[in-house]
């Protein structure tokens, strides 16, 4: 009969007992009951033995999402839907950008000597605005958009409708490593065109599109033209009034009108906050209408114009105050910004644009000085002023010694 039977003690398997030897660092340890205690904890409380709250130890079990305060759940996904936001704002630029250096002709790209990284490696960007029109702007034989077709630069003369078109706004800008400096060429500047001799710059456009105005721009301040962009008038203007307009601080009395009188402008001295249409026009007055004040309608004050506005939107863009405004249309304004102009910066280049932008300081009003007018009108710079100005743009000498011709 078995032990067991009888109510005696039952016999004790048969079964060998191994023990194992502790590791060097495991003998060095003290005992951590603790942890041991933790995960008895958490398998009761899995098995409904032991409700949310302080274990015995006094340790806080961890609390579920149900159990999180409601302002944290909220928040989290606040959170996340911000972030979306911005990478659909994000996005929408990128992509916009991208669509618009498709519209620059074939072969521009070969005049620049610009590259990717222009966030680390600052670069110099050509600013040209033409004589023509889209959309609104156009006068009335300008019934085509000839931005995509000559404004993008295929080379050749423009022949629109009403051509030929000369550039109506050149600047420079140095962008990038910290940087962020214009300059302004005024439209009359005699420059040296190549195979066409001594001329007024805005001529290059109307001979040889965005390719002869570039390698003009380089001979006269020997510089390096890096990245062009070409203003759609109209583009420009749904973009200002994207970002709900631009605020300016005139010098003086301004009243002008363009295209024919369709647009005019009736402004006092001091800070006004212009919408597009009003923006376009003062970046375009030539003549003041006004009788009084001290604007006499130079090409020097019309560019000081255009660069009172590009401060303006850059104000617009990074005014702590402006933020929730920016935010809440930031997909609208990251697709309206690239198409205000046909350049050749795309995804990778514009957004790091921007950044510079943001980051490069207010800068001052630069613009070439002439020292004297010819009879043509031509406004003649010297070679001084050509070699300081092409200096402070980028910052040291530049490669090439300018040639600013004398008349």
């Amino acid at each position: 009969m078995h032990p067991g039977d009888e109510g005696g003690q039952p016999e004790r398997p048969d079964y060998k007992v191994y023990r194992s030897r502790p590791g060097l660092l495991s003998r060095l340890r003290a005992p951590d009951l603790s942890s041991l205690r933790r995960k008895a904890g958490d398998k009761e409380q899995k098995k409904g033995k032991e409700p949310p709250g302080k274990r015995p130890d006094g340790e806080r079990t961890p609390a579920t999402e149900e159990e999180k305060p409601l302002w944290r759940r909220v928040g989290k996904w606040v959170l996340i839907a911000a972030l979306a936001w911005i990478v659909i704002s994000f996005l929408a630029f990128a992509i916009s950008a991208q669509i618009q250096k498709g519209k620059l002709a074939d072969g521009i790209t070969d005049e620049l000597h610009g590259n990717p990284f222009l966030a680390v490696s600052p670069q110099t960007i050509l600013v040209l605005g033409t004589d023509i029109r889209s959309g609104a702007f156009a006068d009335e034989g300008e019934t085509v958009n000839c931005l995509e077709a000559v404004g993008g630069g295929l080379g050749n003369a423009p022949s629109c409708n009403s051509g030929p078109y000369r550039s109506d706004t050149m600047m420079l800008i140095r962008a990038g490593g910290g940087a962020f400096r214009k300059l302004s060429i005024p439209r009359d500047t005699l420059a040296e065109i190549p195979g066409q001799g001594p001329q007024k710059i805005n001529s290059a456009y109307a001979s040889g599109g965005a390719k002869l105005a570039i390698r003009t721009v380089e001979g006269l301040l020997g510089l390096n033209v890096d990245e062009v962009a070409i203003v759609d008038f109209d583009g420009f203007r749904r973009f200002i009034d994207t970002i709900g307009g631009v605020e300016v601080d005139l010098p003086t009395d301004v009243c002008s009108s363009v295209s024919g009188g369709a647009f005019t402008l009736d402004l006092e001295a001091g800070e006004h906050t212009l919408d597009g249409f009003q923006a376009i026009t003062l970046a375009r007055t030539r003549k003041n209408e006004c009788g009084s004040g001290e604007f006499t309608g130079t090409d020097l004050e019309r560019a000081q114009f255009q660069q009172l506005i590009l401060d303006g939107i850059k104000g617009r863009l990074t005014d702590p105050l402006r933020l929730p405004y920016n935010f809440i249309k930031g997909p609208i304004i990251g697709w309206n910004a690239p198409k205000a102009m046909v350049s050749s910066m795309g995804a990778l280049t514009m957004p790091q644009l921007v950044f510079a932008a943001a980051i490069g300081g207010g800068g001052g009003t630069d613009v070439l000085e002439p020292s004297s007018t010819t009879g043509a009108g031509n406004l003649v710079i010297s070679p001084e002023e050509c070699e300081r100005a092409a200096s402070e743009l980028l910052g040291s000498d530049p490669p090439r010694q300018p040639n600013c011709p004398q008349g």
